[in-house]
């Protein structure tokens, strides 16, 4: 199974939660950390499954500059698709990952598990939520 995994991190916080994501999946898929400037509607048919990360930015949304755009240009090809969310955030209660995740699924996307979350660093509670998601992905 091929797996993107496409996330944008300003602090390392959402960086850290894709680097656990990437070591549970270690030897069980095909993994490719991808920069969101880099990916584009016409990826998607090269993978199975994607992991999605975004930490919380402004008034509790997408970071605008670079993901925002990315995502927005793929959300006509996610009818079907497994996908994973997940994101840190260091204010608010996580309104910007419930309105992506109600975002794929107005999509067709196919969430794999609940979205991941994490205030700041991911903790070791965020860790194994990354852990039982990433599974989930590739089950």
């Amino acid at each position: 199974m091929k797996i993107a995994l496409v996330y944008y991190s300003g602090t390392g916080n959402t960086e850290a939660m894709a680097n656990a994501i990437a070591d549970e999946l270690s030897g069980k898929a095909d993994v490719e950390i991808i920069d969101p400037a880099t990916f584009g509607p016409g990826d998607i048919a090269a993978y199975d499954a994607f992991a999605f990360g975004c930490p919380a930015m402004g008034s509790e949304v997408l970071e605008e500059d670079i993901f925002e755009p990315m995502f927005t240009s793929i959300e006509g090809s996610l009818s079907g698709k497994r996908i994973l969310l997940f994101g840190s955030y260091g204010w608010g209660d996580g309104e910007w990952m419930r309105n992506w995740e109600e975002r794929c699924l107005r999509d067709g996307a196919v969430l794999a598990s609940d979205p991941v979350i994490a205030n700041e660093a991911p903790d070791d509670e965020a860790i194994e939520a990354l852990k039982k998601a990433a599974d989930a992905l590739i089950a």
